[in-house]
């Protein structure tokens, strides 16, 4: 009998120790076709990595997890999702993520910006597109012009950036409408407008697409612009060791993309839609962005103009304060659990490096101005060149053979951004060494300079 009750007892303690283990929830808001915010949302759900890092020790020890997912389009409903409680993590870039901060502060609350998760110091990512076959070159033919951007995104501030740095005004010299990519998209095809501004990967995405070119690269304007990782105060206050997990995740998720960039692209195009070959753009060796998740100088520098800006475009009118809107101490834990540096990190400006042979002599390549890589369709690396020049004759015997070529990149001259090479103008010297360019008119300067002439994508494969 009393071996019964002893047993009923214990049964009746893990009944109770059951009922009262606590479940926290993780709500997690993504915008998986904004590709920048990858390793801070797609990558650590499909391959599960926040799991593998949340506690279970300590005050965790017999807690359940329920881990939720949203995917959004952009900043503006997953910020409201955050302010009315059902999301605790977020990722956007930072003219929404200070839109984020605003709403916060106007609801009585806080929002913290954690990380950054990708970004260009010198403003790379965002641009402005023209439909392929039109007459524009350059940012400055479109004076006069109907430019259509999704409005208080980080595309309008480059936008306004641009115009501004032309000597116009902005409700005169031009006429600038709101349009959603996924509108301005089929605007360019049919004419209905001149230019289109707008942010990650739509820029590259279009001409690649084949229906537009890009004129003008959010490089031209030395503007830092980035996106990054927000979540809620009041979470980061009651679980900061799960803030912590999920920043470790984000921080393998980038780990594991560096390491196979190719297969990555491929998992997230699977995802999103947005053609791998547009993802490696972004994402692979010295791609368009750094997949940076550092607060350096620039990056706060950006977050304050864009507070700015929006004000500017009265749509805030609150002075939110970057140096407590910003925490990285969460961060820096992160990288301290996962055995890296951050203070090192901080420092370091470089671009994923590319570390490959040249696909055609065998010996490492070591200068990266004029560095082309190619696509092989069922190859599932790519090829690297150390010059245009070689690429182009490998590229001949590929098409020779019935191979197709998913994608051509080169490296422009004067910025080092990854081009598309089929979009991409040419100089090409008296010693008939290439030269890659984004715009007609950087390669007639770099010609006037060194000699020989300007050629397009065609041209420059023939001798």
């Amino acid at each position: 009998m009393k071996l019964y009750q002893l047993a009923l007892g214990v049964l009746l303690v893990m009944g109770i120790s059951s009922a009262q283990a606590e479940t926290i929830r993780v709500a997690i808001g993504t915008q998986d076709t904004t590709i920048n915010c990858a390793t801070g949302g797609l990558l650590i759900r499909e391959l599960h990595l926040l799991e593998k890092y949340l506690p279970h020790d300590g005050k965790y020890k017999n807690v359940q997890y329920d881990i939720e997912w949203k995917n959004f389009t952009s900043g503006a409903p997953l910020t409201n999702e955050m302010v009315a409680g059902r999301l605790d993590f977020g990722a956007m870039a930072d003219f929404p993520g200070s839109l984020n901060g605003a709403a916060f502060e106007k609801a009585g609350k806080k929002s913290i910006f954690l990380s950054v998760l990708s970004g260009s110091t010198i403003g790379s990512g965002n641009g402005i597109v023209v439909p392929k076959d039109s007459s524009v070159q350059s940012f400055k033919d479109l004076k006069g012009k109907t430019i259509s951007v999704p409005f208080a995104s980080t595309a309008h501030g480059l936008l306004l950036r641009a115009i501004k740095a032309q000597g116009w005004d902005a409700e005169r010299d031009v006429q600038v409408i709101t349009q959603a990519p996924e509108i301005a998209g089929s605007a360019l095809q049919s004419g209905k407008i001149d230019a289109h501004a707008d942010f990650v990967p739509f820029a590259d995405l279009f001409p690649y697409r084949g229906f537009a070119r890009k004129i003008y690269d959010g490089s031209q304007s030395n503007a830092p612009t980035f996106h990054g990782s927000l979540v809620t105060g009041e979470f980061a206050q009651k679980y900061p060791e799960i803030v912590v997990a999920y920043l470790r995740a984000a921080i393998e998720a980038n780990r594991l993309i560096s390491a196979e960039p190719e297969k990555y692209s491929e998992l997230i195009a699977k995802t999103t839609g947005i053609e791998p070959e547009v993802v490696y753009l972004f994402h692979g060796p010295l791609g368009l962005q750094t997949r940076d998740f550092t607060w350096k100088p620039e990056y706060r520098q950006a977050l304050k103009t864009s507070i700015e800006t929006l004000k500017l475009l009265k749509k805030t009118d609150v002075d939110l304060d970057v140096n407590s809107f910003i925490d990285d101490h969460y961060l820096r834990d992160a990288f301290k659990a996962s055995n890296l540096d951050y203070d090192a990190a901080l420092k370091n400006y470089s671009k994923l490096p590319l570390k490959a042979k040249d696909a055609t002599t065998g010996k490492a390549i070591t200068d990266f101005k004029r560095v082309t890589q190619i696509w092989v369709q069922g190859e599932p690396l790519l090829r690297s060149y150390a010059t245009p020049e070689s690429a182009f004759v490998d590229l001949k015997k590929l098409t020779a053979t019935g191979k197709k070529v998913r994608v051509v990149y080169v490296q422009d001259r004067n910025s080092g951004i990854k081009l598309l090479a089929d979009q991409a103008w040419y100089a090409r010297d008296t010693k008939g060494q290439l030269n890659a360019f984004l715009l007609k008119g950087q390669a007639e300067d770099w010609v006037k300079t060194n000699g020989g002439s300007v050629v397009d994508f065609n041209a420059a494969q023939a001798k």
